[in-house]
C-alpha cells in the first residue's frame, strides 16, 4: 500500500520543474486527492504558482489538467494567489514568461485582479518590462487602473526605468492624459539620473516634459510651487523654465537633488521608492566622503518614514540599521584613518547621534504601545528594541569624549528609554541585550557590537536593573557566561553594580556553574558574596520557610539565591 505524497514533494517538485517526479507522485492518487495536495500551500504558495514563478509551462499544464480526469473537477487554481495576493499570471508576467502568461489567459485568468496591494498583471509587467507581455494583456482586456500608492502602469514602467513601454503607453496606446505623460516622463528622467546615471537622456526626458507643460496650443500645468523648501536637500526647489533647466545641465549634483524632488512630488512620500532613493543618495554622499549631506538625507527619509508608515515597518528598521553602521563607522575612524587609504573619516557630531537616538527610542515607544493589537509583530518589536541599543553602544562610547553638560544630555536621553521598562523576547531587559553577541541582529562594525561594557555602564547610571531576570530566570550577568563572544570586563561592570555573583536561574545554575574554569579571571567570589547572600543560600538550601518571618521585601532578594 503506497502513501500518500507529501504536500512539500510535489511542491518542490514543481518548483524545480521534475514534470517526470510529478507524474510518478500523483498517478496513484484519487482525483479528489490529487486536487486537495496540488492546492495546498507550502510557504504561501502552491505548487502552479512556484511553476509559473519559474518558467515551467509544461508543469503547469499538468498541474492544471491532470485532475480533471471522468468528473467535474478542476486541477490546480490559477486564481490562487500568494500570501501578497499576486496570482499566478501576475507572477508570470512579473518574470517575464510569455508563454505561461497566453496560456493563463487562454484558461480565463482574471486579467485585472489586484494583489494585497492593489496591483495588477498589468503592473507587474510594466515594472519588469515585458513590452511583449504588456500588449498580450492589453490585448485581453487589461485596463489601466492604479494601485495602493496611486502608481500606474505608466508611472510603474517609468519609476523602474523601462523606456519602451513608456513610450509605448505614451505613443501607441495614448490613453494617458498629458498630465500622466508629463509626470512620466519627469519621473523616467529620475530613474535615468539614479539608475542609469546618464544625466544626458534625463535632461532631454525633464526638457520634453517641460515643453509639453507650456505648450501654447494646451492650457498651461505648471508645477507646483514648494512652499517650505528642505534642509536635506539643501534648501533646492524645483525648476520652473527651460532656462533653469539648462543651468543644470553643468551640476551633477543639482541634477541628483533634481530627481529627489521630482520622485517625492510624483510618487508621494508614502511611496517606498521615495525614501529608499534618499537614503541611496545619502549612501552615495557617505561613499564619497560627504558624511554630513548624507546623516541630512537619512534623517530625513526617517522622518518621512516614522510620519507615514505604521509603527515598527520594515523600511523604518532598515533606516535605523544604517545609522548604527554609519555611527560605528565613524566611532572606528581613528583606526581606520590610521591606515593607508587615503580618505578620511570625519568623527561623531553629538547633535546627530542624539537626533536619531530620540528616534530609535520614538519608534520603541510606539511599538510598544500596539502591544496589544493584531498588527503587532514581536519579531519587528525585538529588532528595533536591538537596533536601539546598538546606537546607545556608540553613545556610551562617546562619553569620555564628551562635555560634562553633553554627557548629562545623554544619561537623560538613555534614561527615557530605560524608564520605559519594556521586555523584549523572552522577558529580557535592555541589559540582558547588551550583556551578550546572541542578539539576532548583525552590525558590519565593532564599535556597536555586544557585549559592551561602556554601555552596561551607562545603563546601570540610568536605572537598569541589574539583577532583573528573564523567563528562564538568568540574569545578565548570567548571559555573560552565556554569550558565545565574552567579556571579562562586562562582569566587572555588573558586579559593581551589586549582580548577585551567586543569583540562580530556572536551572539552579549561578554565574559560577555556567563559568567555572575561568571564574578565577573574573573575580574574587569572597568580595562579592555578602553576609545577606550567604543567609539567603543557606535558607534556599535547606528549603526553610520563609513568608511570614521575613520582611516582604526580601523574598525576591531570597529567591534569587
Amino acid at each position: 500500500m503506497s502513501l500518500k505524497p507529501d504536500a512539500k514533494i510535489i511542491f518542490n517538485a514543481a518548483r524545480d520543474g521534475k514534470l517526470y517526479r510529478l507524474r510518478a507522485l500523483l498517478q496513484h492518487l484519487c482525483v479528489e486527492e490529487m486536487q486537495t495536495i496540488v492546492n495546498t500551500k507550502t510557504g504561501g504558495a502552491t505548487p502552479l504558482v512556484m511553476a509559473c514563478r519559474n518558467g515551467h509551462l509544461e508543469i503547469a499544464k499538468f498541474l492544471v489538467n491532470r485532475c480533471k480526469a471522468d468528473i467535474e473537477l478542476t486541477g490546480s487554481d490559477i486564481e490562487v494567489s500568494n500570501r501578497h495576493g499576486h496570482t499566478c499570471l501576475m507572477i508570470a508576467c512579473y518574470k517575464g514568461h510569455f508563454h505561461i502568461a497566453k496560456y493563463l489567459l487562454s484558461l480565463h485568468a482574471d486579467v485585472n485582479r489586484k494583489s494585497v496591494k492593489g496591483n495588477t498583471a498589468l503592473h507587474d509587467c510594466a515594472e519588469s518590462g515585458n513590452l511583449d507581455i504588456l500588449k498580450l494583456l492589453i490585448d485581453n482586456g487589461a485596463q489601466m487602473d492604479v494601485d495602493a500608492y496611486g502608481m500606474t502602469p505608466l508611472l510603474a514602467a517609468s519609476v523602474t526605468g523601462h523606456t519602451a513601454i513608456v513610450e509605448y503607453i505614451i505613443d501607441t496606446l495614448g490613453t494617458a492624459t498629458r498630465q500622466e505623460v508629463i509626470n512620466a516622463l519627469e519621473l523616467l528622467g529620475a530613474t535615468y539620473v539614479d539608475k542609469g546615471r546618464n544625466m544626458h537622456v534625463a535632461y532631454e526626458l525633464w526638457r520634453k516634459a517641460m515643453v509639453m507643460r507650456y505648450d501654447p496650443t494646451h492650457s498651461l500645468i505648471p508645477k507646483p510651487v514648494q512652499t517650505t523648501p528642505v534642509e536635506a536637500y539643501e534648501y533646492a526647489k524645483e525648476v520652473q523654465t527651460l532656462e533653469e533647466l539648462q543651468e543644470l545641465v553643468s551640476d551633477p549634483d543639482a541634477m541628483r537633488v533634481q530627481a529627489l524632488l521630482i520622485r517625492e512630488r510624483v510618487l508621494g512620500p508614502a511611496h517606498p521608492d521615495t525614501s529608499y532613493y534618499i537614503r541611496f543618495r545619502g549612501a552615495v554622499y557617505a561613499d564619497a566622503g560627504r558624511f554630513s549631506r548624507c546623516i541630512s538625507l537619512w534623517n530625513y527619509a526617517l522622518d518621512m518614514q516614522q510620519n507615514i508608515l505604521e509603527p515598527l515597518n520594515p523600511l523604518t528598521q532598515s533606516s535605523l540599521v544604517s545609522f548604527a553602521e554609519l555611527f560605528s563607522l565613524m566611532m572606528d575612524a581613528d583606526s581606520y584613518n590610521n591606515s593607508s587609504v587615503s580618505r578620511k573619516i570625519p568623527t561623531i557630531n553629538f547633535a546627530d547621534i542624539m537626533m536619531v537616538l530620540k528616534k530609535c527610542i520614538y519608534e520603541v515607544s510606539s511599538g510598544a504601545s500596539i502591544k496589544d493589537k493584531p498588527c503587532f509583530d514581536e519579531t519587528h518589536f525585538q529588532r528595533v528594541l536591538i537596533i536601539s541599543l546598538h546606537i546607545c553602544c556608540v553613545l556610551a562610547k562617546l562619553l569620555p569624549l564628551l562635555s560634562a553638560e553633553q554627557r548629562h544630555e545623554a544619561h537623560s536621553l538613555v534614561y527615557s528609554l530605560v524608564s520605559l521598562r519594556i521586555r523584549g523576547k523572552n522577558n529580557r531587559t535592555f541589559l540582558h541585550y547588551v550583556c551578550t553577541s546572541n542578539t539576532g541582529v548583525v552590525v558590519k562594525y565593532s564599535a556597536c557590537q555586544f557585549p559592551c561594557a561602556a554601555l552596561v555602564k551607562m545603563l546601570c547610571h540610568t536605572g537598569a536593573d541589574v539583577n532583573a531576570k528573564d523567563d528562564d530566570g538568568n540574569t545578565p550577568l548570567h548571559l555573560v557566561a552565556l554569550s558565545p563572544v565574552y567579556k571579562v570586563d562586562v562582569a566587572h561592570v555588573l558586579l559593581e553594580h551589586g549582580a548577585h555573583l551567586d543569583a540562580v536561574n530556572e536551572s539552579g545554575l549561578a554565574f559560577k556553574d555556567l563559568l567555572p574554569d575561568k571564574l578565577h579571571t573574573v573575580v574574587n567570589e569572597v568580595n562579592h558574596t555578602t553576609l545577606a547572600c550567604l543567609a539567603a543560600r543557606v535558607v534556599r538550601k535547606n528549603s526553610i520557610p520563609f513568608e511570614r518571618v521575613v520582611p516582604s521585601g526580601l523574598h525576591a532578594f531570597i529567591l534569587q539565591h
